[in-house]
């Protein structure tokens, strides 16, 4: 009965591994963006949309 758990457990490190590999990797194609410039634009929609009323009432 120890040899499938050994084996189990080389499985589980194989995949974990892989797994490392594809979140290590670097993509290059996309915008970057900091966390200030998410929250920023986040609190303009916000703003835009609270005033939005005020300049086209319904």
């Amino acid at each position: 009965m120890s040899v499938p758990m050994a084996k189990d457990k080389a499985d589980g490190f194989s995949s974990s591994a892989g797994l490392m590999r594809y979140f290590d990797s670097e993509d290059n194609k996309g915008i970057k963006l900091g966390p200030k410039v998410v929250v920023a634009i986040a609190v303009v929609f916000t703003v835009a949309i609270l005033c939005l009323p005020v300049f086209w009432p319904m």
